[in-house]
């Protein structure tokens, strides 16, 4: 991924290859700063898909959020969308990534959990997009009633991003259902302050490394905000169905990086990402389940 000027007065960005490689993710961290080191009169950016040989869902989510990130600060973003590969074009115009910058195909369903941009916190429109567009569609074999918990877990997402971010672009999110490979993804992604630093407000916390400050964020009861209700307890509960389900969840949020699958890792890295991503995997093969006996007590606590 490349800001180049080749002798134009416009930056040209050239997306290349974006998927789940820590590698591409560097990449996409690297060109927020880049851009965010540019004075405003270098902020007119075309976009060239040329490069690109696949774009996953989290690129998707994270360019988006980029693109109007670059607006906010008096940028202006052209798309070359004649240099988009028809099958990335494909899964952009199901997802609605094309209609939301300005290219008229309205998306449709299909393996795609819709890209959208939340300015505002609007919980129900998002309980609602979570309930039908990513659990809802039958494709992770859990009941209704498991379903609207779980629905509720990752509601704490958005809310700690409204709550602590201070993003002032709102949060993005895409995802996709992945037949092969047997998973559905939902990518979360805000460009505020990282969870690390907004751990670190709190005074008792100003000396916490990041993923100490991570870990303090997914204990039960842990909150920056004194006056609200508690949100640690949600993600607490969203690690423990992750485990169950031997799925996955990835954060990276400053130089703050979590893995929870069959190993729980936290660790500190050289990357320094400015806001928060999260991605949520889960298995789709009903066989690794377990839900009746391992999840027995999960439900439990979470009714």
């Amino acid at each position: 991924m490349l800001l180049e000027t080749k002798n134009q007065p416009n930056l040209i960005l050239y997306v290349t290859k974006i998927d789940d490689n820590p590698h591409h993710f560097k990449k996409l961290f690297k060109l927020r700063d880049e851009i965010e080191q540019l004075p405003q009169d270098c902020l007119n950016i075309k976009v060239d898909f040329h490069y690109c040989e696949f774009l996953g869902h989290y690129g998707v989510a994270f360019l988006g959020g980029l693109f109007r990130l670059i607006e906010a600060r008096g940028g202006d973003v052209a798309f070359d969308w004649n240099t988009v590969p028809d099958k990335i074009r494909m899964n952009l115009a199901q997802n609605g990534f094309l209609c939301n910058f300005g290219f008229d195909t309205k998306p449709w369903h299909g393996n795609s959990i819709p890209y959208r941009n939340d300015l505002q916190q609007d919980m129900s429109a998002i309980a609602d997009y979570l309930k039908y567009n990513w659990l809802g569609k039958g494709w992770v074999n859990i009941s209704p009633r498991l379903q609207d918990a779980i629905t509720g877990r990752v509601l704490e997402i958005y809310f700690n991003a409204f709550d602590h971010s201070q993003s002032a672009v709102g949060v993005f999110s895409c995802g996709q259902h992945y037949p092969k490979l047997g998973f559905l993804h939902l990518t979360v992604i805000d460009f505020g302050i990282g969870i690390p630093s907004s751990v670190r407000s709190l005074p008792q916390n100003l000396d916490k490394t990041a993923n100490e400050a991570l870990q303090w964020a997914f204990k039960p009861g842990n909150s920056t905000k004194q006056d609200s209700i508690s949100r640690g307890a949600g993600l607490n509960l969203l690690q423990e169905f992750i485990v169950k389900n031997h799925g996955n969840l990835t954060i990276f949020s400053n130089d703050g990086y979590v893995n929870i699958g069959d190993n729980i890792i936290y660790e500190n890295k050289c990357t320094n990402f400015r806001g928060t991503l999260i991605n949520i995997a889960l298995r789709c093969d009903e066989s690794y389940y377990c839900l009746a006996t391992e999840a027995h007590q999960l439900k439990k606590r979470l009714f």
